[in-house]
């Protein structure tokens, strides 16, 4: 069990691929604590990860948009009481509302994905830092996209965030390099059979897609040791090898 003994936060655990990636890592040993604003689609996460006979997750409803500071703050603390450290994030989150010109990009669209996708990262790593400190050895692994990166006609706040995100991850990796504790990474899945795809490529023939569960070694590496000492790295899955 490569991950015994880590516990893993995971941003949009209820969704596509932050429920396949909860779901994996658990099955390697990890405690995992899902963060999601969908209550049925964690419980359905949480029963999952049980009937597989991994450890039994936590649960934390958390409205990553539409928290305040103060919120984010009071779940860093929950988590330390009960686990005293933290050993990885996973930023699995995304909003994305459809592509739109910029001309008629809706303001109030333009600030929930911005919010969501870049500012909610960003607060939620910088209250969960202190946690990660604590451990010999912490992961963060920022979600990319393969599309948005290319900076295309219509793709909105959604792509602004993610070009954003990435630099952001970059950033913070050379800040922490020093202290040789805490890797930071993003990982660009690529096309797969995910709901997040579907939205967006809705006539798309989805059978000649990957599974979401085609990424799972790229997460099980970002989270393990052995991924110790790779940081400010974008990792494609689709050409990932260990």
């Amino acid at each position: 069990m490569p991950l015994s003994k880590q516990t893993i936060l995971i941003t949009g655990a209820g969704g596509g691929l932050g429920s396949m990636a909860a779901i994996s890592l658990a099955k390697q040993g990890a405690t995992i604590i899902l963060l999601d604003k969908n209550i049925p689609k964690l419980e359905k996460v949480y029963d999952a990860i049980i009937d597989s006979n991994s450890p039994t997750p936590t649960l934390y409803p958390f409205d990553l948009a539409g928290a305040s500071e103060v919120q984010y703050h009071e779940m860093a603390a929950a988590i330390e009481e009960n686990f005293g450290q933290l050993n990885g994030i996973l930023h699995s989150a995304n909003e994305f509302d459809n592509f739109t010109p910029l001309s008629l990009h809706k303001t109030m669209v333009w600030g929930h994905t911005i919010n969501v996708n870049l500012n909610a990262p960003f607060l939620l790593t910088q209250v969960l830092l202190p946690l990660l400190e604590k451990s010999e050895y912490a992961s963060i692994v920022f979600t990319g996209d393969s599309y948005a990166r290319q900076a295309k006609a219509y793709s909105g706040a959604y792509a602004v965030s993610k070009i954003a995100l990435e630099s952001y991850a970059k950033i913070l990796a050379d800040e922490l390099e020093s202290a040789g504790k805490i890797r930071v990474n993003t990982l660009i899945p690529g096309p797969v059979d995910s709901p997040l795809r579907k939205k967006a490529f809705p006539a798309e023939n989805k059978e000649k897609l990957p599974a979401m569960t085609a990424i799972s070694p790229a997460y099980l590496y970002l989270f393990s040791d052995k991924s110790i000492g790779i940081t400010g790295q974008v990792i494609d899955a689709r050409t990932f090898n260990l």
